[in-house]
């Protein structure tokens, strides 16, 4: 479609989306999977070019998996980065490197973010029905009886208005959209500044992240994909971006790092502060907030992104159900209620780790390090670091989940993610889970027909939301018998789903599109769960089928549009 199309081509829409970030252009990718009408608008002439964000984790690749993009965008990628914190003697206090692979993909990986943007972007020309337009900037917005009137501002600064069903403010930390709607944005923000540098032609070379502890000015070193070097140095009182914009200074500080600071091939310098601020609802009525206009967080854990593509995850396929007059507004509330406790939890985790980076003071210091030295000496202590297990994982308590309703043995799994191991089908051998089941609900059984344990009214709810109906068998089993009609059979080689299933009592598992489990229970009671399931997804009687991801017109590598097929 048209980058720029005239005031006449800003036809309704479904959703309209502002701002052109990674959170938009993702959420823009999934609504253009789910077949949704979308506008996305972006004040700016073109994506912002210089990088910003440096680390993606697993959840994020799943996302891209789910949007078929994952190969282009891991083109753009460092996977396994190690992170290695060091005190001001260089002396390696603690490492992280987790090894798990548990959801599909690595869990560190450092990342270039104008190319990922650029990949995203490009990846909604596959759609028909999805529209970006630059230089738009959102003047208002006023909610009507059936939806949400946006006034837009175009390049020669000709007012342009929109009408959608729906409004998804990406528009960063500033969002206008949050302040438009009254949003508190609660939380801090650090009294000391940070200097980013981004260098091309590495003058390093050598690859992971290290965490400069170094009381007299704490730093960051980080290997980047293609040759990009990223040093951050803490600012002390009185240094501001006059301070940084001289050469001298800034080769002074490079100098401690690097052999010849005069020969750095300068990408930008800048001057940022650290915020900790989550929304106070990320949604109200039909406009939500997603991404930085929702919650904003030091950059420690490289958090940041990734939340934002959280939201969009999250948020994609539940605008799709309503959108389709497949369930009712109510299942947007799951949004604020999943999203926001996770995305504050991430907040103070940043915060904690940005304490152990930058104390200033030696005494402090000095305790830190002696503590750290303590952790590495006991394996346990060593490795729940090294692996990250302090990272919390999203855990949704309330919202489209269903949970137990008696405590059981073994590890609750609804309101968490569901693993993605490589299995079999009858047809293909060594192949991730997801790409199986597709990007839409699925409904799994261990070693039974989940289709023959649903009652006639249960088959109906998942039929008609579109699901994919699942049977993981041992792999030694899987070319036993015949195929049964509507279900795909799924062979386990690497034992991960059995041990899955092993390590809690349910057998049946509903998963959602964002790959979260809304519930699962013992074989003889799907049918009871799946009524509760689609009370809580407040699905509507007799409404329209759900919507069915739709195929994707391919892009060559020019990136011209390709005829469909």
């Amino acid at each position: 479609m048209p980058e720029n199309p005239s005031p006449a081509a800003l036809d309704p829409v479904d959703v309209v989306i502002v701002g052109a970030g990674p959170t938009g252009l993702t959420l823009a990718n999934l609504l253009g999977l789910y077949g949704v009408r979308t506008l996305l608008v972006e004040a700016n002439n073109e994506l912002i070019d210089y990088p910003r964000g440096v680390g993606m984790d697993d959840e994020s690749l799943r996302a891209f998996q789910q949007i078929g993009l994952v190969d282009e965008i891991r083109n753009h990628t460092t996977p396994h980065q190690i992170m290695r914190f060091v005190n001001g003697k260089g002396t390696l206090l603690a490492e992280l490197d987790p090894q798990t692979d548990e959801f599909g993909w690595p869990r560190r990986n450092a990342f270039i973010q104008p190319l990922v943007d650029a990949e995203l972007h490009r990846g909604t020309d596959r759609f028909d029905h999805v529209d970006v337009v630059f230089g738009h900037q959102m003047a208002s917005f006023a909610e009507t009886r059936d939806g949400v009137t946006v006034d837009l501002i175009g390049p020669d600064g000709a007012p342009v208005t929109v009408s959608a069903r729906y409004l998804v403010g990406a528009d960063g930390g500033r969002s206008s959209t949050r302040k438009s709607l009254g949003l508190t944005f609660e939380g801090r923000t650090e009294p000391s500044s940070w200097l980013v540098v981004d260098i091309r032609n590495d003058p390093l070379g050598t690859p992971n992240a290290y965490m400069g502890c170094d009381p007299s000015r704490p730093y960051v070193s980080i290997g980047l994909p293609h040759g990009i070097r990223r040093f951050e140095f803490m600012l002390m009182p009185g240094e501001d971006q006059s301070f940084a914009d001289d050469d001298g200074n800034l080769h002074r500080l490079l100098g401690q790092l690097i052999p010849d600071p005069a020969r750095a091939d300068l990408i930008r310098r800048r001057v940022y502060t650290h915020h900790s601020r989550v929304a106070g609802s990320f949604r109200k009525s039909r406009v939500m907030v997603a991404g930085d206009a929702a919650h904003l967080m030091p950059v420690w854990q490289g958090q940041g992104f990734n939340s934002g593509i959280r939201d969009a995850v999250n948020l994609g396929w539940k605008l799709a159900c309503v959108v389709r007059g497949t369930a009712s507004e109510r299942l947007l509330d799951s949004y604020d209620s999943e999203r926001r406790p996770h995305a504050a939890a991430m907040v103070d985790l940043s915060d904690k780790v940005g304490k152990v980076i930058s104390p200033t003071s030696r005494v402090l210091a000095s305790a830190r390090d002696l503590v750290f030295r303590g952790l590495g000496v006991v394996p346990a202590a060593k490795d729940y670091v090294a692996q990250m297990k302090f990272k919390p994982m999203p855990f949704y308590e309330q919202g489209a989940v269903v949970h137990r309703e008696a405590e059981a043995a073994g590890t609750p799994c609804a309101g968490r993610l569901f693993i993605q191991p490589r299995v079999s089908t009858r047809e293909q051998t060594d192949v991730l889970f997801d790409e199986v089941t597709g990007p839409w609900f699925t409904v799994v059984a261990w070693n039974n027909n989940p289709l023959a344990l649903l009652d006639d009214k249960a088959r109906a709810v998942w039929q008609q939301l579109g699901a994919r109906f699942v049977e993981v068998r041992p792999d030694s089993g899987l070319h036993y018998g015949e195929q049964p009609d509507g279900v795909t059979l799924v062979g386990d080689p690497t034992g991960r789903l059995k041990s899955w299933f092993d390590q809690r009592p349910e057998s049946f598992v509903v998963v959602r599109p964002d790959r979260f489990v809304a519930g699962a229970c013992l074989a003889q009671n799907a049918s009871s769960l799946t009524h509760r399931i689609a009370e809580s997804l407040h699905l509507i009687p007799g409404g329209n089928d759900a919507p069915r991801p739709v195929l994707p017109v391919a892009l060559p590598a020019d990136g011209v549009r390709a005829a469909a097929s």
